[in-house]
């Protein structure tokens, strides 16, 4: 049963990072904006970053969806998801209306626009505990991993 909790966690992170990644690799401009938003980097750090997500995302995604190397894959996701819920708390305490740029082109929110940074924290901790079961369980079914170790026949 175990490894079915695990395969599921896989699979579903693997989703996240595709559609994530899948949305922003588009529009790097864009992407490179919603870095900017958060006001943390300076704009040409922030551009660089932006566009270089999109495909770290995508890696993760293809990684997991393939099970290969579950646990590292797994460890950079939860490092990943621990960056962008500090960016998310940042933003909240120094007062900024910003979209978070998560699944869509993020950037300044238009006046009288409310960010919706609970909801947003709530999603990343919950894709964070994902991550965290596949640390801690990294075997899962249908993966290369399991085909390397004797695991799938």
């Amino acid at each position: 049963m175990r490894i079915w909790v695990s395969t599921v966690a896989r699979l579903g992170l693997a989703a996240v990072w595709l559609v994530a990644g899948g949305l922003k690799v588009g529009d790097l401009a864009a992407s490179g904006r919603a870095v900017n938003a958060y006001q943390l980097f300076p704009y040409e750090v922030a551009k660089v970053i932006g566009a270089a997500q999109p495909f770290l995302e995508i890696a993760l995604g293809l990684l997991l969806l393939a099970g290969f190397a579950v646990r590292l894959t797994a460890g950079i996701s939860a490092a990943l998801l621990v960056v962008f819920i500090a960016g998310i708390v940042s933003a909240w305490a120094r007062g900024l209306q910003i979209d978070c740029g998560c699944f869509s082109t993020g950037g300044e929110l238009g006046a009288g626009a409310d960010p919706a940074y609970g909801w947003d924290l709530a999603r990343d901790a919950g894709f964070l505990l994902l991550a965290g079961v596949l640390l801690w369980r990294p075997r899962t079914r249908y993966s290369i991993d399991g085909i390397l170790m004797g695991d799938e026949q």
